[in-house]
């Protein structure tokens, strides 16, 4: 288990980037909130929340207090301030090391429960092939023995890219109850990091699923199928075709309503 010395400094960092990003959603913009009743009876560990990918910071920052409200009993709405003071503290999320060492803010967001994988992709901008590293494997498996896990199988926050076959080994291997979360909005919203605004008071959504049935003596690729139609990035929810064409639209129409496809 973490010791004394780390909890209290983790949670010192979440209550005060929390106070720094609930003015955001609460006043900024439009924030949509639904399914949050769906983390009433998970476990205390071993959940792994897989999500799609807007920004670098800006969807994690609103999962979290959306768990923080669930703890509370406080379901599809933000935490009271005070609630920031009692966080739930064994939340985890998975990031590119490339992205979290990047600069002093991604190394403190890292003390809030970041673990830091080596992309098998992509390396300081450039296309890469290498094997998976074991000990990124063990290190989220580690985090969800102990808590609550937040992943993006795409490891992009580019839209319908195809999702990355680790996170299937990981369920395979760990067998966690797997929540869908689909958020909307946010690269309308904020700029890439998810730290700059883009448009202020435009409509933010953040749905939780509920978890999803996982057959984990399955098919790796049918595993990962799975989780990305539950997401909402296969290609059954593509209804542009190309990425260009998703991106033309979205700044032609950003004064529209809720678009669950992109």
């Amino acid at each position: 288990m973490e010791s004394s010395p780390i909890q209290i400094r983790k949670r010192i960092i979440i209550f005060l980037f929390g106070l720094l990003s609930w003015p955001r959603f609460k006043w900024s913009f439009n924030t949509h909130i639904s399914g949050a009743e769906n983390l009433k009876n998970l476990p205390r560990k071993g959940v792994l929340f897989v999500g799609n990918h807007q920004t670098y910071f800006a969807e994690t920052a609103l999962m979290y207090h959306v768990i923080i409200a669930s703890k509370w009993r406080r379901f599809n709405k933000l935490p009271a301030i005070y609630m920031l003071m009692f966080p739930k503290i064994n939340i985890f999320f998975v990031a590119a090391m490339e992205t979290m060492k990047s600069g002093l803010l991604p190394r403190i967001f890292k003390m809030a429960g970041g673990i830091l994988v080596k992309r098998t992709w992509r390396d300081k901008g450039e296309d890469v092939k290498r094997e998976v590293d074991l000990n990124d494997t063990s290190k989220i498996g580690d985090a969800l023995q102990r808590g609550w896990v937040i992943n993006f199988p795409q490891g992009t926050t580019k839209p319908f890219v195809k999702g990355r076959k680790g996170v299937a080994h990981i369920i395979k291997q760990y067998h966690p109850i797997v929540v869908p979360i689909v958020v909307d909005g946010f690269r309308r919203s904020f700029d890439k990091r998810g730290l700059l605004y883009k448009k202020k008071g435009s409509d933010l959504y953040l749905t939780v699923k509920p978890p999803i049935h996982i057959d984990y003596e399955g098919d790796v690729e049918l595993v990962l199928k799975d989780v990305m139609f539950e997401i909402e990035q296969s290609e059954e929810f593509d209804q542009v075709g190309n990425l260009q064409s998703t991106i033309e639209l979205e700044q032609k129409k950003d004064h529209q309503s809720k678009r669950t496809w992109y």
